[in-house]
């Protein structure tokens, strides 16, 4: 019998950068007593997103940071939409070429992550901010 649950995960930034909500993930499936399904992850924001990356090397992610802050510059002449700062619109592009949204099967109610992966919510903006993750898992019961 399938079963389903659902949580709003709140997370805190520090500004630009990435947020490991791995175990976040883990202690809502536990809670859901997850068996066999999948775990749909949604970021409710424009301006932030999510991605499955290496979890062993910090500058991996560092290097991605320096990439994305070189491809798409803060303060750009190019953007119109700067209301919220130099930071906003480029913020929105990053997102736009990354994911707000990853579906990642679950087997024997764990997140089958391979060994180097973790999930973390990227910031985009400059300034902390908190942002919301709509959690959903559709799935057996463990």
């Amino acid at each position: 019998m399938l079963s389903q649950s659902h949580h709003d995960l709140v997370v805190p930034t520090r500004g630009c950068g990435f947020v490991d909500v791995t175990a976040d993930l883990t202690a809502f499936l536990d809670s859901a007593r997850a068996g066999d399904g999948v775990l749909t992850v949604f970021c409710t924001h424009t301006s932030a997103s999510l991605v499955i990356q290496e979890n062993a090397d910090p500058t991996v992610r560092a290097d991605l940071e320096r990439f994305f802050s070189r491809l798409v510059r803060d303060g750009d002449s190019i953007f119109q939409h700067t209301e919220e700062g130099p930071d906003d619109m480029s913020a929105h592009v990053r997102a736009a070429l990354t994911q707000t949204q990853l579906s990642i099967p679950v087997k024997a109610g764990a997140l089958t992550l391979g060994r180097w992966q973790a999930v973390y919510l990227w910031e985009h903006r400059t300034s902390p901010h908190r942002r919301t993750l709509s959690l959903h898992y559709l799935g057996t019961v463990g």
